[in-house]
């Protein structure tokens, strides 16, 4: 999977409602529903009940961010 690919992927879903998982250290696990709000070039936001999360696309190469639309 290719950094520019999986930008292009997430910029089809701004403004969209997704589901994100983190898998995160020592099996903290999150599970987040919002919109996409922003795509910048080497992180995306999402709006999550009123707060913004930013992500790094290289965690979704890596798998520890899954985004899928809600």
């Amino acid at each position: 999977m290719n950094l520019d690919i999986v930008r292009e992927k997430i910029a089809g879903y701004l403004h969209k409602n997704v589901t994100i998982r983190v898998y995160g250290l020592r099996n903290k696990n999150f599970e987040y529903y919002g919109e996409v709000s922003g795509v910048y070039p080497y992180v995306f936001t999402v709006l999550v009940n009123g707060v913004e999360k930013s992500f790094n696309y290289s965690d979704v190469i890596i798998g520890d961010v899954v985004v899928k639309l809600a």
